[in-house]
C-alpha cells in the first residue's frame, strides 16, 4: 500500500512489501527491504543497524507498524535529482567554507617574527599557532564527520562556522600568547568541520562517481591553493601589526556567510526526516516515520555507533589505515614546508616574509596542472569504458593510475627543491615547488576520491578518519623541521623525506593489486555491495510490476471500449 502525503514524497506500508516481495531471510534484511526509493538511505540504516552490537529488535518491531517516508523516483527533494546549477552552488559553498578554513591553517606562517615579538616569544613556540590549530583538526572530524550522518550536514556546517566566526572575532582581541594560540586550537576544531563533511555533502549530491570525481578535484585544488595564499597575503600584512591578518581572515570568514546561509541540507535520511515531522503535523496521529528513526539514538549508540566510527574504520579497514598513513606523511611534509620554506629563502637567499611567501606560488602552479591532469584522465578512462577496454573493469583503475603517478612526482619535488637549494638563484629550488604541488594534490585527489568511491554512505567517517590522521602528522612533525634542517642542510633533510616517501608510494600499487580483494573482505564494502545488488533486484521487480499494472489497464481500457460495441450488437 502506498500513499502520497505530499508532493514529492510518499508513505508507503511496510508491511506489504515484505509480504509481496519475498520473505526476509534475516532481522537486517527485513529491515532494509522496508526502504524502497533513496539508495543512501537504505544503505545508512541498513549498515547502521548491523555495524551497532547495541542493537535491539524495537527497530523492526516499529518497521511492522509504522509507514515509511521514501523518495519518489525523481523526486526533486533528493540531492540526486537536483539541477546542475543547484548542485554547483553547494559545491561552491563547500569549497568557501573549507577555503577559509585551510586559509587560516597556515596563516601565522608568513608573519611568525611579528607575533614573537609582540608575545615576546621565540623558537618552538612559534610552531605552535599552526601546529595547535592543525590538533584540532585531529579532534573536530571525530565529532563533525559523524554528527552530520546523524543529524545532516546543515546544521553542522552553520554550527561550525558560527563557532569559528566567534572565535576569529575573539583572537583580535588575544591579551597573550597563551590565548592566542588557545583561540586558534578553538577555531582548528570548528573549522576542521567543512573539511570532514564537504566530502560527504559531495557524496550526497552525486550518486555517479564521475560528477562526483570532478567536484572532488576542482574542490582540492581551490582548498589546497589556500593554504598557500596565506604566507604571501601575511607576509605582506603582517608589516602593520599582528592583528592585521586575523582581521583579514575574519573579513574573509564573514563574507562566506552569505552563500553559507543558503545551504541546502543534503543529507537523504535527514530531508526524509523533516518530511515525515511535515507529514505528523499536518496529520496527527499518522503512522508516519522516516527511515533514520527506526535506528537507536540515545547517547551509548551515539558515542560507540556513531562517534567512534572513524576510528574504527581507521583500524579495521586496511584501505582507510593505509590512504590516511600515506596522507597524513605528506601532509606533514607539507607543513614542514611552512617552516622551512623561511630557511630556504630567508636564511639562504635573503629573502623578506612577504617574498617568502610568493616561493609558496610555485606550488599552487602544480596544484593548478594536477586539476587540468585529472580533467583529462577522467574523459580518457570514461572513453575506455565506452570501448569496452579490459583494465576498465576493474574499480582500482578509475583513481589509482593517478596516484601512481603522483608518488615519483612528490618524491622529485622534495629532492629537487633540497638539491637546488644549493644553486646560487633562487629560482632553482622555486621550480622544484612545481612537481612537488602537482604530486601532492593529485595524490590527495587520487587516494580520497578512492576511498569516498569505496565508502559513499560513510564517507563523511572515512574522510574524517583522514583528515583526523594526517592533522595529528602535521601538527607535531613541524616541531622537527627546525632542528632536522639545521643538523641536516637542506638538501639532506628534504631527501631524508624523499626516501621516506619513496617507500610509502607503494601504497597506490598496492591497493591496485590487492584492492579489490580488500573490499571483498572489508564489511562496509561488504553490505554497500549487497544493498546496490537488492536494490537493482527491486528495480527490477517494480518495472515487472509496472509492467503487469499498464498492460491490466490497457485490458481493461479495452473492454470498456468493446463493451458498448457488444449492448448495440445485441
Amino acid at each position: 500500500m502506498q500513499d502520497i502525503n505530499e508532493k514529492g514524497h510518499t508513505t508507503q506500508d511496510v508491511a506489504s512489501p515484505l509480504s509481496a516481495v519475498d520473505e526476509p531471510s534475516s532481522p537486517t534484511l527485513s529491515l532494509a527491504r522496508t526502504l524502497s526509493q533513496g539508495h543512501d538511505v537504505r544503505m545508512q540504516v541498513d549498515l547502521e543497524y548491523e555495524d551497532n552490537d547495541t542493537h535491539s529488535f524495537t527497530s523492526l518491531e516499529l518497521a511492522e507498524t509504522k509507514n515509511l517516508v521514501t523518495f519518489q523516483h525523481e523526486d526533486t527533494g533528493n540531492p540526486h535529482n537536483w539541477s546542475h546549477r543547484y548542485r554547483a552552488f553547494v559545491v561552491f559553498v563547500g569549497i568557501l567554507t573549507t577555503l577559509n578554513s585551510v586559509l587560516g591553517s597556515s596563516l601565522p606562517s608568513g608573519y611568525g617574527d611579528v607575533i614573537g615579538e609582540h608575545f615576546n616569544v621565540s623558537g618552538a613556540a612559534l610552531v605552535l599557532p599552526i601546529s595547535l590549530w592543525l590538533f584540532g583538526y585531529v579532534v573536530g572530524p571525530l565529532v563533525f564527520g559523524p554528527l552530520s550522518e546523524r543529524y545532516g550536514r546543515q546544521l553542522v556546517m552553520w554550527g561550525s562556522s558560527a563557532g569559528f566566526t566567534i572565535f576569529n572575532i575573539a583572537i583580535n582581541f588575544s591579551p597573550n600568547f597563551v590565548s592566542f594560540v588557545l583561540f586558534r586550537l578553538i577555531m582548528g576544531v570548528f573549522g576542521s568541520s567543512a573539511i570532514s563533511v564537504t566530502g560527504g555533502i559531495f557524496a550526497d549530491l552525486y550518486d555517479e562517481p564521475i560528477p562526483r570525481g570532478r567536484a572532488m578535484a576542482v574542490f582540492m585544488t581551490a582548498t589546497g591553493y589556500g593554504a598557500i595564499l596565506a604566507p604571501t597575503a601575511t607576509g605582506y600584512l603582517g608589516t602593520y601589526g599582528w592583528r592585521w591578518p586575523t582581521w583579514f581572515q575574519l573579513m574573509f570568514s564573514g563574507a562566506s556567510w552569505i552563500p553559507l546561509v543558503f545551504l541546502p541540507e543534503t543529507y537523504a535520511p535527514t530531508i526524509l526526516l523533516r518530511r515525515a515531522k511535515k507529514v505528523r503535523k499536518a496529520t496527527p496521529g499518522s503512522n508516519v516515520m522516516a527511515p533514520i528513526e527506526l535506528e537507536k539514538t540515545g547517547i551509548k549508540e551515539l558515542v560507540v555507533v556513531v562517534l567512534a566510527r572513524p576510528m574504527r574504520m581507521l583500524f579495521t579497514e586496511w584501505i582507510v589505515l593505509f590512504s590516511c598513513f600515506y596522507l597524513a606523511f605528506v601532509y606533514a611534509i607539507y607543513y614542514m614546508f611552512f617552516q622551512a620554506f623561511p630557511i630556504i629563502y630567508v636564511d639562504i637567499y635573503g629573502f623578506t616574509m612577504g617574498e617568502e611567501g610568493l616561493a609558496f606560488n610555485s606550488i599552487g602552479i602544480g596544484a593548478i596542472l594536477t586539476l587540468v591532469m585529472w580533467l583529462w584522465f577522467d574523459k580518457y578512462y570514461y572513453d575506455a569504458v565506452a570501448r569496452g577496454a579490459w583494465w576498465t573493469a576493474k574499480e582500482e583503475y578509475r583513481r589509482l593510475p593517478l596516484a601512481c603517478l603522483a608518488a615519483p612526482l612528490l618524491s622529485i619535488g622534495m629532492f629537487w627543491i633540497g638539491w637546488g637549494s644549493k644553486s646560487s638563484h633562487w629560482i632553482v629550488p622555486t621550480l622544484g615547488g612545481i612537481p612537488f604541488g602537482f604530486g601532492f594534490t593529485l595524490l590527495f585527489m587520487s587516494l580520497t576520491n578512492y576511498v569516498v568511491d569505496a565508502y559513499q554512505v560513510f564517507a563523511a567517517s572515512a574522510l574524517a578518519a583522514s583528515s583526523c590522521s594526517r592533522s595529528l602528522f602535521g601538527a607535531v612533525l613541524p616541531f622537527a623541521a627546525a632542528p632536522m634542517f639545521d643538523r641536516l642542510g637542506v638538501p639532506w633533510a628534504c631527501s631524508l623525506l624523499g626516501f621516506v616517501s619513496i617507500i610509502l608510494g607503494l601504497v597506490p600499487f598496492a591497493f591496485i593489486r590487492f584492492g579489490e580483494q580488500i573490499r571483498a573482505n572489508s564489511k562496509f564494502c561488504q553490505q554497500l555491495a549487497a544493498e546496490k545488488e537488492r536494490l537493482k533486484e527491486e528495480q527490477i521487480r517494480r518495472g515487472k510490476k509496472r509492467e503487469a499494472r499498464e498492460r491490466k489497464r490497457l485490458r481493461r481500457a479495452r473492454d470498456e471500449e468493446e463493451a458498448p460495441m457488444e449492448e448495440v450488437d445485441r
